[in-house]
């Protein structure tokens, strides 16, 4: 049996010692994927930015917070690991400087302008790192989804790319498009992120894990 790095939740960026940018991914489909790929009998790690859910217990969960940390802790567990579902929404950007002290509003002050810098890109690094795992991503797009996913699967290496719509984000249920290395849209599934999730690890479990990596 294969030995899955999961990826889950969102990461947070901090301002000051109160505020910090993130996102509000609830971290439900990762531990979904994780569910499933413990029921085939794999092996699972999760490493998770902070979520307000509870993983399985049989899975092993690696809690970071920002998206550095994420990136070194996966980069930490994937030597020995088969496989990666790159499920987590990171923060693509951070604050240039942080303040210690709480960013405190003046009086006169209409606005304030925050000075940002790219995060790594966590799933490109993964790839670069051991190529000979397999690596399914997902993407959130809000306009020309399909090309967009496209571009990410070339971009970061993928075996497949799942398409998410802006709704997922927070919900108990998800609408999905599975894109492989054709670049074509090879399986669509919907209802609860249980049962897509059950939907996508099936798909992984025959073409990445039982199927020949000779025709990846």
């Amino acid at each position: 049996m294969a030995h899955i790095l999961i990826t889950s939740g969102p990461t947070r960026e901090y301002l000051d010692p109160v505020r910090f940018l993130s996102n509000a991914s609830s971290g439900r489909m990762g531990a979904a994927l994780a569910t499933a790929c413990l029921r085939l009998g794999h092996q699972v790690t999760i490493v998770s930015g902070p979520v307000p859910i509870t993983y399985a217990e049989s899975a092993r969960v690696v809690d970071v917070v920002s998206t550095d940390e994420m990136l070194t802790a996966s980069l930490t567990v994937l030597p020995n690991c088969d496989g990666v579902i790159a499920v987590a929404a990171p923060c693509d950007f951070r604050p240039r400087n942080y303040s210690v002290q709480k960013i405190k509003k003046q009086p006169d002050q209409d606005g304030m302008m925050l000075d940002l810098v790219k995060t790594p890109d966590i799933l490109s690094q993964l790839t670069v790192a051991k190529p000979e795992a397999w690596y399914v991503g997902f993407a959130l797009e809000t306009e020309t989804g399909l090309s967009n996913a496209v571009t990410k699967l070339r971009q970061k290496r993928c075996d497949a790319i799942v398409l998410n719509q802006p709704e997922t984000i927070g919900s108990h249920d998800a609408a999905v498009r599975l894109i492989d290395k054709s670049d074509q849209c090879v399986a669509t599934y919907h209802g609860t992120k249980t049962i897509v999730a059950q939907s996508i690890v099936d798909w992984i479990q025959t073409r990445l894990i039982i199927g020949s990596k000779g025709t990846r």
